[in-house]
């Protein structure tokens, strides 16, 4: 089988208009009367994927940034290729019952109950710097619940970056004070 060679000029970056463009709005999921974000083609498409991770570490390049922290499952998804363009390493937030030494858990409400994520207890150094990130900030629950667990453990948060920001759900309300970052507002 012959393989396949690619010769790609550089990436090209792609506007905000473009990237969310690449963004498909799927009705009535994961019930009805919600438009699920599809983030899978922006995610697809070389340019837009390249553009993302770009315009979600700009604000931080010069903050020093050690640790990328993602929420579990899409900002695992992100923080990688952030990391790497930071010269960061990278530590996941997983849901409960996920990681296998011990942990430390932040809970935090849902519609129907509550939730909750963990890290390991020797995640974050004294004092690293950390950014925080995930898909969407919606009503704030998840990111206020991760920014305790990554305090609570010693990590300095220099600030929260999101691909998509909800902003009628009023997240930013949850994390008063904080540095926010949201690359598209809906």
């Amino acid at each position: 089988m012959a393989k396949a060679t690619s010769k790609r000029e550089a990436p090209v970056i792609l506007s905000l208009a473009s990237m969310k463009e690449l963004i498909k709005d799927v009705p009535d999921f994961p019930k009805k009367g919600i438009i699920f974000k599809d983030i899978t083609p922006l995610l697809a498409d070389p340019d837009g994927f390249n553009s993302l991770i770009d315009a979600l570490i700009t604000p931080f390049k010069l903050k020093g940034v050690e640790i990328v922290a993602g929420v579990e499952s899409r900002g695992f998804l992100l923080a990688p290729a952030m990391a790497a363009r930071l010269g960061a390493g990278i530590v996941p937030l997983r849901k409960k019952g996920k990681l296998p030494r011990k942990v430390h858990s932040a809970s935090y409400d849902l519609e129907y109950g509550t939730d909750s994520i963990e890290a390991h207890t020797d995640a974050f150094p004294k004092n690293s710097k950390v950014l925080l990130v995930d898909d969407v900030l919606a009503t704030g629950g998840t990111a206020a619940a991760a920014i305790s667990l990554i305090e609570t453990l010693g990590g300095d948060l220099i600030g929260s970056a999101f691909l998509i920001e909800l902003a009628f759900l009023n997240g930013r309300k949850k994390l008063p004070g904080r540095t926010i970052h949201s690359v598209l507002t809906y």
